[in-house]
């Protein structure tokens, strides 16, 4: 049977199982052991333990569990209602000023966990119920969280960037400064947008006349601010070549267990318990689908699939930016189905080679692939934020949800065309920051 026939079997199979409601760890793993022994026979299974454990063995996973455990100790507390409050003390002029603050608050969330379910649940909570107090239209209320929550993985630190660099081999430092602009890019247009429909609707939030004073807006700082200078210190240590980012990670995680501790006196063992178990369950998660994925990479590429495709992509010798626009709808279509760290950890491998072999640069295409993997956060049908504000708010439709949602999908869209026209935007400042990169990155 040809390699091209194999594939075809794979990739159907995959899907299937993949679509099937199975874990995604476990559908890998049982793919890749069934076609090793399907095509290798049942001597290929002594490669399974050692192909795992090869998988997990690097030292720069462990910043995955420690960035995981830095959000949920923030997310635990009520810092995220604490951001929203201290913003929308600052924004309540702007035209549209409660759903800017939810937007800010999501990006600065999203600084502080990296995790876009994370940061959609905490700013929701709040955002939600009170936009819709105060009279915003349902859909411009569930909406932007919906897409607020999507920058948890695009602006540093990133689980997904830690994901992508470990599976391409990319430097995690040059991938979280790539990350900055783009994500203060995309904030920047959902914010436009919402200033552009409040404005359209003419709707006020507040009274003309109804003023915060000075005191109250700088009385919501204190909270919020030792938080932020955690964030600012462990990408400084990080990208300043202090630590790596597994050390920076640990010591940013044990820093935020102290303050979330400390500030809003979560002494309890059920606070604490909280914050473990659900460190413990991501990381779990996380690492069982790195080590399956790298046991299905290992049979592709035992089977020739992963060879045979890159050859035939450049064999069809089509323009470079054609070659692209396929990625682009190839992930977009995943990522509707599939979960971000599956994708990454699947196909990660087998573009990189296509992509650098048609001159673009990979850590400028590690952001353009978390882009489409925010864009399958709020598309159906497995919008994972989708269901969270569901949770928050089951009295909206999801119908109403998803019209909310869909202009912020084409702030995204509109950023992914920015980024390629002026791919600068994500390499400029770790190049700036960092030096200039070898091929390799």
């Amino acid at each position: 049977m040809s390699p091209a026939v194999q594939g075809t079997i794979v990739l159907v199979v995959t899907i299937v199982a993949l679509l099937s409601g199975a874990p995604v760890a476990f559908a890998l793993g049982a793919v890749a052991i069934v076609f090793l022994v399907l095509f290798q026979g049942a001597d290929s299974l002594g490669v399974v333990a050692e192909t795992l454990y090869s998988g997990l063995h690097d030292f720069t996973l462990v910043s995955i569990p420690m960035f995981i455990m830095m959000g949920a100790a923030i997310g635990s507390s009520p810092a995220g209602r604490d951001l929203y409050e201290a913003l929308d003390r600052w924004l309540y002029r702007v035209p549209g000023g409660l759903v800017v603050s939810n937007l800010g608050a999501c990006a600065l969330f999203a600084a502080l966990t990296g995790s876009s379910p994370a940061t959609c649940a905490a700013i929701g909570k709040m955002g939600i119920p009170e936009m819709r107090k105060r009279g915003y239209p349902a859909e411009i209320a569930t909406g932007s969280i919906c897409a607020g929550g999507t920058l948890g993985i695009l602006i540093p630190p990133s689980i997904t960037f830690i994901l992508y660099g470990i599976a391409t081999e990319t430097s995690i430092g040059r991938l979280f400064l790539a990350g900055v602009l783009p994500g203060l890019l995309l904030t920047s247009l959902f914010m436009l947008w919402t200033v552009f429909y409040i404005w359209w609707k003419g709707f006020r939030a507040y009274a003309p006349e109804f003023r915060y004073s000075w005191r109250d807006k700088f009385r919501s700082v204190p909270k919020v601010a030792p938080f932020l200078i955690i964030v600012v210190g462990v990408m400084y240590v990080l990208y300043g070549g202090i630590a790596t980012p597994s050390e920076a990670a640990g010591v940013g995680a044990a820093l935020c267990v102290v303050l979330a501790v400390t500030i809003y006196r979560m002494w309890s063992p059920a606070a604490w318990w909280r914050i473990l178990r659900e460190t413990t369950r991501e990381s779990v998660m996380i690492l069982m689908i790195i080590g399956t994925a790298v046991l299905f990479g290992y049979m592709l590429s035992s089977l020739y699939i992963t060879q045979t495709l890159a050859q035939a992509i450049a064999a069809a010798e089509v323009n470079r930016w054609v070659l692209m626009a396929m990625i682009n709808v190839f992930l977009l279509v995943a990522g509707c189905f599939i979960p971000p760290a599956g994708i990454i950890l699947m196909t990660s491998p087998i573009l990189l080679p296509i992509i650098t072999q048609a001159g673009f640069d990979p850590v400028w295409f590690g952001v353009i692939v978390t882009i489409n993997m925010e864009i399958g956060l709020i598309t159906p049908p497995v919008g994972l934020n989708l269901f969270v504000v569901n949770a928050i708010a089951p009295d909206v439709p999801t119908r109403t949800v998803l019209l909310g949602s869909i202009p912020y999908v084409g702030a995204m869209l509109l950023a992914l065309v920015i980024l390629c026209i002026v791919p600068e935007i994500a390499t400029w400042l770790p190049d700036t920051l960092m030096g200039p990169a070898g091929p390799g990155r």
